[in-house]
Parts: C-alpha cells; structure tokens; sequence
C-alpha cells in the first residue's frame, strides 16, 4: 500500500459531524498530539499542485479518529504532498477537541472541519443557521479571531436524516419528512422509528423534528437501539424508518433511501478546510490546492468512500488515495 504500513482499527460511525458536545474529551495533551509520522505517498501534481507551489512547505494535518475524517485527512495530506510539501500524518486523534486545538494552536496545519460542529460545538451557538453558505460565513468570520481560517465548504454534509428501505419505501412512497408527517398523520401505525438514545431525548434530534415537522408519536412507535443496529434493523424493515448519517456507507450499501429534510430542521455539517491562519499567510497557495477537492466532494462521494473502509474492510488511507488518482487530482509516479 502506498502512503501507510499496517491498517487502523475499523472505527464504529458515532456522531460525526452531528453535535459533539457530549463527546468532547477534557485535555488536549490526552489526544497524541506529540505522535505522528510522515506522509510518504509517492504522487505528483495531476490537476491540483501543479508547478510545486507548497515546495519547502512541513505542513502537519491533524483528523478526528472516525472513518469519514481519516479519509479526508488522507486527502487533504496527499493534496498538500503532490503540491510539493512535506507532511506529517496526524490524523485518528480521538473526540473533536484535540484536532480543533491542534489547529487553533498551530501544532497542526490544517484538517477538515464541519460547520455545524464549530458553530454549536467550539462557538457556543444554540440555533443553526439554515442556509449552508450563512453557516460557513459565520463561522469563518467567528474563527477569525481564533487564528483559523476556514477554506471553500463542500457539498459534503454529515447531518441527521431518517431512512427507509426500498420495500418500505415502495409501500410508502415518502421522500421528504413532510411527507412522513402526513403519513403519521394518515396512517399511525405506518410510522416507527428506530433511532439512538440521545437523538431520541434532544432537542435537535427528534422532540424537535416532531415538533419542526407537526408529528406526534406514540411512545410505542420509537425504538432506541445503538447506531450499527439501527441500520440493520431498518434495512430488514423491522422499522418503517431509521435515523441515519446522512453520509454513512451503509446508506449505500443497504439501498436505503434517505427522507429530505424539507424544512431544514436539521443543522448544515459542511465539511470545510480549516486551516491554521499563520500557515496560511506563508503558504497563500494553499486554497489553489484543496479548493478543487473541496469542490468534488459532496454526500454520494462520502457514502462511496466511507462503505469501502466500513463494509469493505479497506484501508482509509488507500481509499483516499486512489479517489485522489482517479478523480485526476494527482498521479502516482
């Protein structure tokens, strides 16, 4: 395998983008800040990195430990490796607190940071803002005084969502939330919901959507189960619906069909760059080689990626890396 030795530990998909508050680890010299190593993927500018313009650049990126972050750190490291620079891998640190400080504090260059988390999460908001590109203005104006600098947002966006397998769906016909709330309406018994523990008693998880949405459901209608099983559960039908992520492998490779959220109850979790504001001011070039990636990577892409590390067994590494090649953004010497 080009780039890394040895596989990580296939990580469970927790609350990715979603609203980390309760996840968030005390203590940035807990996370592995001091490790790393050298990013060492033998590649050369295809459509990004052309002329070399990182070329002397040492630049450290730094990830949260789970499959989607581990795959866009990789992308972000052999991006900034075929622009010329020299990269450190510290991507896989463990909670949200220690990749956010490690940038904030300059012990890491850059990673991909989502909106929703840095607005609610690291900026103290309590209500989202529902237009994506808003979201992303506000946090990067917020940031600015943190030493962060956020980069152009993805379509990528790791927010909740329900879901339905195609029989059900079949049966039902629904496609936006709206919908699922006529059909509760309609029909009571039709709609159940598997869905997690904490999504279940939040206020931006389901008391809200209900009350976003106008549903009001039996008590017997919710079932609270653990993540992995809430996607198996829903495929088998055992559920008419299942709380999913909204860029979760198993979406794709379970053939579920995911509800719009038609009312934009749920928060925007845009992926974005972020980098470190000092870095950036030395190495302007940086956005000319991520914006293009940025700009290619959106829901079906993530889900693509993700199911090969999370159903295939691939390594995220790897993964990141051939998307690179085949997406023509760097070719492999």
């Amino acid at each position: 395998m080009t780039g890394r030795r040895g596989r990580r530990p296939l990580s469970r998909v927790p609350l990715p983008g979603v609203l980390l508050t309760g996840l968030l680890l005390a203590g940035v010299s807990a996370c592995g800040l001091t490790s790393g190593s050298p990013m060492v993927d033998d590649v050369e500018p295809g459509s990004i990195g052309r002329g070399r313009p990182l070329e002397g650049a040492k630049l450290t990126v730094t990830s949260k430990e789970f499959t989607e972050q581990l795959i866009l750190g990789a992308i972000m490291g052999i991006a900034f490796q075929a622009a010329g620079a020299e990269v450190v891998d510290r991507t896989g640190i463990q909670g949200s607190v220690g990749s956010r400080e490690a940038v904030v504090g300059g012990d890491a260059d850059a990673g991909y940071e989502y909106t929703g988390t840095a607005w609610i999460t690291y900026q103290g908001n309590s209500r989202p803002l529902p237009d994506p590109r808003e979201q992303w203005e506000a946090v990067r104006e917020a940031d600015r005084r943190n030493g962060v600098t956020w980069l152009e947002p993805s379509a990528l966006n790791n927010t909740y969502a329900l879901a339905m397998n195609r029989a059900n769906f079949g049966k039902y016909g629904t496609r936006t939330l709206s919908e699922v709330a006529a059909l509760a309406k309609s029909d009571p018994a039709a709609v159940t919901l598997c869905v997690e523990g904490e999504f279940a008693n939040r206020a931006d998880g389901l008391p809200g959507l209900e009350k976003a949405y106008g549903m009001n459901l039996a008590a017997g209608s919710v079932t609270q189960m653990d993540t992995g099983i809430i996607y198996t559960q829903t495929a088998e039908g055992a559920c008419t619906y299942g709380e999913v992520f909204t860029t979760d492998g198993r979406i794709k490779s379970m053939d579920l069909v995911v509800m719009e959220d038609d009312r934009k109850f749920f928060p925007n979790y845009n992926a974005a760059p972020v980098v470190h504001t000092a870095t950036l001011e030395e190495w302007p070039a940086i956005p000319r080689v991520l914006d293009p990636v940025s700009a290619k990577l959106d829901n079906e892409v993530a889900r693509t990626l993700n199911a090969r590390v999370d159903v295939d067994g691939e390594d995220p590494h790897q993964v990141a890396l051939d998307w690179m090649v085949e997406e023509g953004f760097v070719e492999e010497k």
